[in-house]
């Protein structure tokens, strides 16, 4: 009897899930600012903007540790 409950509330939670999926996906066509196209290019300009940005941070990043490592590699000066 157990099993015959679980597999009930799976198959009403997959159907709220199904639905729940379905009308938001109608309503963000229904509501979207932008046409297919204009919104896709929308997405592409600001991945590559991201990406751009990224590139740039982690080039800063690698230079920084460079420099660290460099001084890191420096000898050090023992006070006795």
């Amino acid at each position: 009897m157990e099993r015959g409950g679980t597999m009930r509330r799976f198959v009403a939670l997959f159907a709220g899930l199904l639905t729940g999926a379905l009308v938001g996906g109608v309503l963000a066509l229904m509501f979207a600012p932008n046409s297919g196209k204009a919104l896709q290019q929308q997405i592409a300009d600001t991945v590559d903007r991201l990406a751009g940005e990224v590139r740039r941070a982690a080039e800063e990043r690698r230079m920084d540790l460079e420099n660290e490592l460099e001084r890191l590699r420096q000898p050090q000066v023992k006070l006795e």
